[in-house]
């Protein structure tokens, strides 16, 4: 069985940006909401955050290279780039 890989982009409770890797998405976004994701998130100032944007990837290499691209994006870049997505806000 072939596995999907995912990149993703959390907006946390305190407008920022977070962006990962993951092949069960509601899964890592359950994770990051009950404290256990990334170090990142377990911050009380930045949960609940919201799943806004996700890609799907036949390879994880490639999944893990657009979230280190997105990354290393000035939060002005990474508006940019959701809105270049479709994404036209968030909460």
């Amino acid at each position: 069985m072939e596995t999907d890989h995912y990149f993703y982009v959390l907006h946390c409770k305190d407008d920022t940006f977070y962006g990962g890797y993951t092949t069960d998405p509601a899964r890592r976004l359950k994770e990051h909401n009950s404290g256990i994701g990334a170090k990142y998130t377990r911050l009380s100032s930045r949960l609940p955050a919201k799943m806004i944007h996700i890609e799907k990837f036949t390879s994880r290499s490639d999944a893990t290279k657009a979230e280190y691209a997105f990354k290393k994006l000035t939060r002005k870049h990474k508006i940019a780039y959701l809105r270049e997505k479709g994404v036209k806000k968030w909460p």
